[in-house]
């Protein structure tokens, strides 16, 4: 049996702070990167509750396969994500969207 492990490791490329040893300075600074703190839509709207007769606002948080939009990419809060989830699924049950992309 042959031993891949060890010819392929080598060729990885590195990552993490062995990526950024070797830059200095300004290319070292534009090496990382920064991202803006995503605000939850739902509180910036003031908004009281989730309803699931709201489709147009569900729609948002739904991928083109049917499935529901985590929580660090649609930026919610965890309060509006746990409502967002459970107005999808009455808005599915209740048949106002579909359960699969169109």
């Amino acid at each position: 049996m042959r031993d891949f492990g060890s010819k392929y490791e080598s060729e990885r490329p590195p990552r993490g702070k062995k990526a950024l040893a070797g830059k200095k300075g300004k290319a070292q600074a534009q090496a990382r990167k920064f991202f803006r703190k995503k605000v939850c839509k739902f509180c910036s709207e003031k908004v009281e509750r989730v309803d699931y007769k709201d489709v147009l606002r569900l729609v948002k948080f739904v991928t083109e396969k049917g499935k529901i939009v985590p929580r660090r990419i649609s930026g919610n809060c965890a309060w509006h994500q746990r409502e967002l989830a459970r107005a999808i699924k009455r808005a599915r049950m209740v048949a106002l969207t579909p359960f699969t992309g169109e």
